[in-house]
């Protein structure tokens, strides 16, 4: 594991509101390690490495290994809290992780090839219906993104998952469809010129007149 994704933390004797607050006001996260069928451990992180950790992106599907005064412990981020207007983070829960642990995790998916992509060329959207897809996998091997290739598909097809490559041991948690995650979205502008071009190629409807005899 890289040196990025080691911390290290302090055990925390209090916990409470009193005591969160008191550690935030010295530059510290309130953080709680739990699962692994062990008790939960109260720690606190530097919040300037937290900050850094969750702007950078993937932070909840990278295992972390934090030292609490000398033992070492691998988890896996699963929830954090942000001030409203700060954008601070006040908390943060760990879940401990083994080899054997799976977990349920969201995954970003990335597009490829926008610029090579037919139905785009032709004046098409991406229209992204899942940003990220969730997952179930082995903990130590959380896919870090999935990556899409646009390069095949035109005008009005749908991207499902089953256009994704996904390893042998993560299975999506939709297991019942194939679930779509973009489409390629003619705009209404472009439809309505298709529209108008077909009318002009339809032939006038014979204009049928009703001439009487002149022996009526």
């Amino acid at each position: 594991m890289s040196n990025e994704n080691q911390l290290t933390a302090q055990a925390r004797d209090r916990v409470g509101k009193g005591a969160a607050r008191a550690l935030r006001k010295e530059n510290m996260v309130p953080a709680v390690i739990y699962g692994d069928k062990k008790p939960p451990l109260s720690i606190a992180l530097p919040v300037k490495e937290m900050t850094l950790k969750i702007r950078a992106g993937g932070f909840m599907t990278n295992i972390l290994t934090i030292d609490v005064d000398g033992t070492s412990h691998n988890v896996l981020p699963k929830d954090y809290q942000l001030h409203p207007v700060s954008d601070r983070v006040l908390h943060v829960d760990l879940l401990r992780v083994s080899s054997k642990t799976q977990v349920t995790v969201e995954v970003p998916v990335h597009f490829d090839n926008e610029d090579i992509c037919p139905g785009l060329k032709a004046g098409g959207v991406l229209n992204v219906v899942r940003h990220t897809v969730e997952v179930n996998c082995p903990a130590n091997s959380i896919p870090e993104s999935f990556h899409i290739d646009l390069a095949p598909f035109d005008l009005g097809d749908s991207i499902n998952i089953s256009s994704v490559d996904l390893p042998a041991d993560v299975v999506p948690t939709i297991t019942d469809r194939d679930f779509t995650i973009a489409t390629i979205a003619t705009p209404a502008g472009l439809r309505s010129d298709d529209a108008a071009e077909e009318e002009d190629d339809t032939p006038p409807e014979t204009e049928v007149i009703n001439q009487k005899s002149e022996d009526e």
